[in-house]
């Protein structure tokens, strides 16, 4: 697509979001017609209109201020985008899209709801100064800033503690910003951490668990984790055994296998170097002792992993990014999306579909349900929210999925 036309769909989004309410995308009213002539009844139309019109007028309309980093001061005369800044505006657009569909469907449903858009141009300045805008004090739920920076900033604004502040594609830990409003919907490492440690601690009949480490800085967060979720789940009966592997080196540990259960190795690395000699001598040391390994998040993502590898390795990894495009309801979200975008959705559009549902439908039922997001459970096209509050950090989604190499691909692990 080229640039022109990707900005005009911009521009089509942006004054699309100034309407006061969405329009429905699902159901329909049907006109009455007379069964004889096939005409509309004129008199029973105007009094169904008005019935209508009345029904809607009485509804409680909820203001939702949506907070993208656009960045549309690139769109002035003279102005261009870098291609960090593309990429971010064509973030926006494919979560307001995603967004906006959901508060359409429920629109249908006879939902009521006010969309406002806001341009944070991923400047900490601009978040700070929506932080103060009334209209989006104002209203009943706020989704973003997108980014850290803008975050840390918006959430720090005095008197801006009232209303439910929505995280929504961050995955960062809640500590970053110590705010007791905030919903981070994206669950952060320590949840995956937690998942790998809840199946480890399950399933390591060895009662020990070895953590193989680069050695890398970057990797301690996971580790800390971890070790205090097997530590709080086993009441330390469950041992962690950490190695730091040089050069693929896994005889400091040969001593404590076993031939007759699972070895369990954890590696909490994304540094493709290091993956790749270690998951060798990993697989060479598996045809002596049995292993079950678990992997980063991350690694879900990384084409460089071999498929028949990981599965001799018996692999799991941690997920909070699963689609299944064979289900009905995905097969229909595409194909609704295709039809009003003539795109492809990305996964920030299915995010924010999933998010839109959840946060719409709790506005639509009763405003006051969304100050108490443990109280319901919803299953999305992306992932599954399971709400916990933690004082000091808001509201944490820490629904995470398990993944499996079978058959030389993953499965979720039911």
């Amino acid at each position: 697509m080229s640039g022109n036309k990707w900005l005009l769909i911009l521009v089509i989004a942006l004054v699309a979001a100034c309407s006061p309410k969405t329009r429905p995308v699902g159901k329909g009213t049907t006109k009455p017609t007379d069964k004889t002539t096939g005409t509309t009844d004129k008199a029973e139309k105007d009094k169904k209109e008005d019935k209508d019109a009345k029904k809607v007028s009485d509804k409680r309309v909820s203001t939702v201020a949506m907070i993208l980093p656009f960045g549309l001061d690139h769109l002035n005369p003279g102005a261009t985008y870098s291609a960090a800044g593309l990429k971010k505006a064509s973030l926006s657009l494919d979560y307001y899209r995603g967004f906006k569909l959901a508060l359409d469907s429920l629109t249908g449903e006879g939902a009521n709801y006010r969309l406002q858009l806001f341009d944070s141009k991923d400047e900490p300045s601009q978040s700070h100064s929506l932080a103060l805008n009334p209209q989006v004090k104002g209203s009943d739920l706020i989704v973003g800033p997108v980014f850290p920076d803008g975050m840390k900033v918006f959430t720090t604004v005095p008197g801006n503690n009232k209303k439910l502040i929505l995280s929504p594609l961050s995955p960062s830990a809640p500590t970053t910003y110590n705010a007791e409003n905030l919903v981070t919907i994206i669950p952060p490492l320590e949840y995956h951490a937690l998942r790998a440690a809840e199946f480890a601690v399950a399933k390591a009949k060895t009662k020990k668990v070895f953590v193989l480490t680069s050695g890398y800085s970057a990797e301690l967060p996971y580790i800390k984790y971890f070790k205090k979720a097997v530590d709080s789940l086993s009441k330390k009966k469950v041992k962690v055994v950490q190695l730091t592997v040089a050069r693929g080196n896994l005889s400091p540990i040969m001593a404590q296998l076993t031939k007759f259960d699972r070895n369990f190795m954890v590696i909490p690395s994304t540094n493709q170097s290091f993956l790749k000699v270690t998951l060798y001598s990993l697989d060479t040391l598996a045809k002596r002792y049995p292993v079950t390994l678990i992997g980063h998040p991350n690694w879900e993502k990384f084409s460089f992993l071999k498929s028949d590898q990981m599965q001799r390795l018996n692999a799991y990894i941690t997920s909070a990014d699963r689609v299944n495009y064979k289900a009905q309801s995905t097969i229909t979200f595409v194909r609704n999306y295709r039809r009003l975008y003539r795109a492809e959705p990305s996964e920030y559009a299915i995010k924010a579909f999933d998010e839109g549902m959840f946060f719409g439908q709790l506005l639509a039922d009763d405003g006051d349900k969304i100050k108490n997001l443990d109280d319901k459970e919803f299953t999305g096209l992306h992932n599954s929210f399971d709400f916990i509050y933690k004082k000091g950090q808001g509201w944490v989604n820490k629904h995470v999925n398990l993944l499996h190499y079978e058959n030389f691909e993953l499965k979720q692990v039911e």
